[in-house]
């Protein structure tokens, strides 16, 4: 119980201290903000080595895109992966609910980042314009777009069936799909019953090439993640 406090305490503590650190790169080029972004993965990672005794396995670091643009997919279950995919990929820009915004300093950080939002559960203006925001981000920047495709941080043996909207921003987007899968709910679910002495196992699987129909990629990466996740579970 002790060591779960000391990791919830000081994972803050460096979280908020970070945050406050960087508040004068609101001002400043982008690029700063994200190697405050970065500070923040590789915190998350420190934090939970010494505090839960939680070992960090990369497999596939072979399968990574290079010198190309793509787009990661990546299963979700815990605060882990928003923070540590950061130091594995370069700054992904986030595909998020609108309410991340709206934290006041952190949201601030989120915009500055270019952060696409998503109004869940609402038909809006801004949702029905998310496809061309995201054609926009992936013309203007060489930082990969990050979706999770649950839509939500979900239970370590939850299987929900992806959303829709990942086949569709797959087909229009027309860029390389990069899967990964991350079994960090075993650690670290998202009510915080945090486990001591586990792994954390990051899979990055091979991406998928352009093309395919969008129900048939839809159906296929979501089927890739999850049998994934039944062998590094």
């Amino acid at each position: 119980m002790i060591r779960k406090f000391l990791f919830l305490f000081f994972f803050f503590l460096g979280i908020i201290s970070i945050s406050i650190l960087f508040l004068p790169a609101l001002l400043m080029p982008s690029k700063i903000v994200l190697f405050g972004g970065k500070l923040m993965g590789y915190w998350s990672g420190i934090c939970l080595r010494i505090f839960l005794s939680t070992k960090i396995i990369i497999k596939g670091k072979e399968n990574i895109i290079k010198n190309e643009k793509f787009f990661i997919a990546s299963s979700h279950q815990s605060m882990f992966e928003t923070f540590y995919l950061q130091t594995i990929f370069n700054s992904p820009i986030f595909i998020l609910k609108n309410e991340l915004l709206q934290i006041p300093i952190f949201g601030w950080y989120l915009k500055k980042i270019g952060s696409i939002s998503v109004n869940r559960n609402k038909i809006t203006k801004d949702n029905l314009g998310l496809i061309e925001k995201i054609k926009n981000s992936v013309q203007n920047s060489n930082r990969p777009i990050l979706i999770f495709p649950q839509a939500t941080r979900v239970l370590p043996d939850d299987r929900i069936p992806f959303k829709k909207g990942i086949g569709r921003i797959y087909k229009e987007i027309g860029i390389k799909c990069q899967p990964v899968a991350i079994n960090s709910g075993r650690v670290w679910p998202k009510k915080n019953n945090l486990k001591l002495n586990k792994s954390i196992t990051i899979s990055i699987l091979k991406p998928f090439d352009p093309g395919m129909d969008s129900s048939n990629f839809k159906n296929t990466i979501e089927k890739n993640i999850y049998a994934e996740l039944d062998i590094i579970d």
